[in-house]
């Protein structure tokens, strides 16, 4: 059996799903791996690198994709590696399925099982190939990092000779994983840090490292059973909406997170509580590509309103491309070890296993 993975678009995405490391492992469980030629030389990887530990180097990604009974990815397949791809081949990556509707109807139509990784229960056993958290995580991180640049002025407090600097007030919107990553960063540059969540298991997390959780009166707990946030009601949304106000008078820098699975971002910072922020402060939209949890918000731009500047986040794990596809590749690993047999030497769909019944995409 073989495993494959071809290069991406590479003007919107610089990850790749296989590093030599994974794909030694890959080998190791006794499978076959392939790639297309060039496959990570923009990240400084050479094909020799592959090679060395046992991959096969093929010269475009129409063989690659001919060859193969599995074929890992970052992203949805082009309409030309669809047209490409075999019956019975077996597809895994971050597909976003909401987003990409008529390419993963067509992929299905060609009878291809087509795993979607963001789609992965939260449960203990499936930590290791959780690709949301592993890919949210570096989020948190370069938010705050690339807020920082932006703001223009000290994070931390300073006393000096001349005076002393009050230290920056940052705001989190969301504290899943990319959020509680932005807190412990804010607060590890020396920041005031709050947070908020329509969950209230949250609440312990953000105090732990150290953030004041920021709470809505009378709020009900919106926590799905697999732990993720739901959509709030209107009545939460109208409470949230007077936090929000006295909130955003004192912060310097909101940090938005927040997002529901399957749909597109809540819109929680309308244009009238954006246009509460001092001149100077700073918007950063990690939901941008899903619509964006803040007004004024677009994807890969940078807005300036009453001199508060809206940064809509798009593509931002291309800014730690080597980081995030190591992390990526080992999540991608663990799927595919709990998906082989050894013994059958094949792939078992086993649809009684909840890690393979909930990503597999049957329908859409």
């Amino acid at each position: 059996m073989i495993v494959g993975s071809i290069i991406e678009n590479l003007a919107e995405e610089k990850r790749v799903s296989l590093t030599p490391e994974t794909a030694k492992n890959i080998i190791g469980l006794g499978l076959k791996v392939c790639i297309e030629k060039n496959y990570a030389t923009h990240l400084g990887i050479e094909d020799s690198e592959y090679a060395k530990v046992g991959v096969e180097i093929k010269n475009s990604s129409d063989e690659v994709i001919n060859l193969s009974n599995a074929i890992i990815k970052v992203n949805c397949p082009s309409e030309n590696n669809i047209n490409v791809l075999k019956e019975n081949t077996i597809l895994i990556g971050m597909f976003n399925p909401s987003k990409n509707k008529n390419l993963i109807e067509k992929i299905i139509k060609k009878k291809i099982k087509i795993f979607s990784l963001e789609l992965l229960p939260r449960i203990t056993r499936a930590q290791s190939m959780d690709v949301l958290s592993s890919q949210s995580n570096l989020a948190g991180y370069r938010a705050v990092v690339d807020c920082v640049a932006a703001f223009e002025k000290a994070v931390p407090m300073m006393m000096t000779a001349a005076g002393t600097v009050p230290a920056a007030k940052v705001l989190v919107i969301g504290a899943g994983v990319a959020g509680l990553q932005a807190i412990a960063t804010a607060k590890r540059l020396g920041a005031i840090v709050s947070a908020t969540d329509v969950r209230s298991a949250s609440k312990e997390q953000v105090e732990s490292l150290g953030g004041k959780f920021l709470t809505v009166e009378k709020s009900e707990d919106m926590e799905t059973a697999g732990g993720y946030a739901k959509e709030a009601s209107d009545d939460y949304k109208k409470k949230q909406a007077e936090m929000m106000k006295e909130a955003l008078k004192k912060n310097d820098i909101v940090i938005c997170t927040a997002l529901i699975p399957g749909k597109p971002a809540p819109r929680i910072l309308t244009e009238n509580l954006v246009k509460l922020m001092k001149p100077g402060s700073i918007i950063y939209d990690l939901a941008a590509e899903q619509g964006g949890n803040s007004a004024f918000s677009e994807a890969g731009k940078i807005n300036t309103i009453d001199g508060i500047k809206i940064i809509g986040v798009k593509s931002l794990m291309n800014s730690l491309p080597l980081t995030a596809s190591s992390l990526y590749a080992k999540n991608l690993f663990s799927f595919i070890r709990n998906l082989y047999s050894k013994e059958k030497k094949n792939f078992n769909i086993n649809l009684e296993d909840e890690i393979i019944e909930k990503s597999l995409i049957k329908e859409i």
